[in-house]
């Protein structure tokens, strides 16, 4: 492809190369440039990719761009911004792939990775169509599972996995779209069908510094979309609605003002059921999932299928046979009197939700097992504490993923917040322990929480990433257990 092509777009101030030359590849990482190339120098975080210009020359880069003019011989044009840039360049190199197909993005602190896989359940039974996802467990190409390292990937390999969904006959892609990919530019000149907002609580503060911020980096995602489906409850709904550059469909479980309203809530062991009200229609909708953030979850649903001209009867029937999703309210199969739930709860938001939605229920103990990660935001940590302290029976404090940091001092942290709380609890710094201990000291019709891991099958401690599967270590503690 030509430069001059690749450049359609993108916000040149000065360009000091033959926008003629034939460009062969598009890199943003001087480790993997190939003779031919345009080299994007990205400003990140962590590195500046302005300081690796001369190792991709040394690799073959027929091209840079970048911000500003680089201090070795090689033709280079002049970006505003190479984050936006990279965004623009490979979705010329991958022929607009987006614009092929729907695209559906939900963001919020908590129910993006449930969400997503509503929507997908209910567009692939509502219309037959084939739908790429794109989230936190995993990627899919209709029923082909693909692993996946962040929950919205860098802008070349989201435009990459574009092309190859739209390639592979998808006409819908739904996917999760988080705060950082959307302050980083990773979707910038992606064009949302539907853009939905879940909610905004306390996370990712060591990274946006502020709630506001948080909520602006959120909003980002109304101005691209086409259609907004926001959860009027939260109480940055205003924000959202605010932002939005297209139509908004409002839902909500308290407030009659909204578009869609949740009616006649009954939540159960199992499952919920509630009745979706517009001011067209009544139906009654079933979600095998047992918690009332679940009502949420399924509002969103709703809302966007709408936008698409779906109906809500068509949409109860696909929401009837939704079978869950790892690690989000997972009922690990034990045998034995107690319940055993695997949730990806991991802020204070989310852990008080799971918690509570057990704690309605008339059974035994509500034991909760939980530590936080390291290397992110402390200032939850308290928060958590005193949640866990004021919502559980008991309290297992453990380790969670604790990176570099000292895991002695992230669980003194949590237990500043549970100080004033007067609900016994244990420190088994440990995970694996922790788990046989809750297990071996179960009583009967207790439900045991263990909250923070999810989906996630490994553990990072240290720089280290070990094999973590908590499916696997009840299996292997309830066979020893008598």
């Amino acid at each position: 492809m030509k430069l001059i092509h690749l450049l359609k777009g993108a916000a040149v101030r000065e360009a000091h190369a033959d926008t003629e030359m034939e460009i062969t590849g598009v890199s943003y990482d001087s480790r993997t440039t190939e003779k031919g190339d345009v080299f994007v120098a990205v400003r990140g975080y962590e590195s500046d990719g302005h300081h690796y210009i001369k190792a991709a020359a040394a690799n073959g880069a027929a091209c840079v761009l970048c911000e500003e003019k680089p201090d070795i011989d090689i033709p280079y044009v002049l970006l505003d911004n190479t984050r936006r840039g990279l965004a623009t360049v490979a979705s010329n190199w991958y022929n607009s792939s987006s614009s092929d197909m729907k695209i559906i993005g939900v963001t919020g602190t908590n129910g993006k990775t449930t969400t997503t896989n509503l929507i997908k359940t209910v567009i692939e039974k509502c219309s037959g169509a084939k739908v790429g996802l794109i989230g936190t467990n995993h990627n899919m190409i209709g029923d082909r599972i693909i692993e996946t390292v962040h929950t919205t990937p860098e802008s070349y390999e989201l435009q990459k996995l574009f092309r190859e969904m739209a390639d592979s006959g998808c006409t819908y892609v739904v996917m999760e779209v988080s705060s950082h990919a959307l302050f980083l530019d990773r979707v910038y000149g992606v064009r949302f069908e539907t853009g939905v907002f879940t909610n905004l609580t306390h996370d990712h503060l060591d990274f946006h510094k502020t709630m506001e911020d948080y909520a602006a980096a959120k909003a980002i995602l109304m101005a691209q979309s086409n259609h907004a489906v926001v959860n009027l409850d939260d109480p940055y709904a205003g924000m959202m609605t605010a932002a939005a550059a297209g139509s908004v469909l409002t839902f909500s479980a308290d407030n009659d003002s909204a578009d869609l309203v949740a009616k006649r809530i009954r939540t159960m062991a199992d499952k919920v059921e509630f009745c979706a009200l517009t001011l067209e229609q009544l139906q009654k909708i079933e979600v095998n999932i047992p918690a009332r953030f679940t009502i949420y979850n399924a509002l969103a649903t709703l809302g966007v299928g709408l936008t698409l001209g779906f109906t809500l009867e068509d949409m109860a029937e696909a929401l009837k046979s939704y079978p869950g999703v790892k690690g989000r309210v997972e009922v690990v199969p034990t045998g034995r009197d107690f319940t055993v739930i695997i949730d990806y709860a991991h802020s204070p938001d989310a852990l008080e939700k799971i918690i509570g939605t057990f704690r309605e229920l008339e059974a035994g103990r509500v034991v909760t097992l939980f530590g936080c990660g390291g290397d992110r935001d402390a200032t939850k940590r308290p928060e958590m504490g005193e949640i866990a302290g004021r919502l559980s029976d008991f309290v297992i404090v453990t380790s969670d993923n604790p990176r570099t940091e000292e895991p002695g001092k992230i669980i003194d942290d949590i237990l500043s917040g549970m100080k004033d709380t007067k609900t016994p609890y244990i420190v088994i710094e440990n995970r694996r322990e922790a788990i046989g201990w809750a297990l071996q000291n179960a009583q009967p019709g207790d439900i045991i929480i263990l909250a923070g891991k999810g989906h996630e099958t490994y553990q990072i401690i240290g720089r280290e990433k070990n094999h973590f599967d908590e499916r696997e270590i009840v299996g292997d503690f309830l066979r020893t257990i008598k």
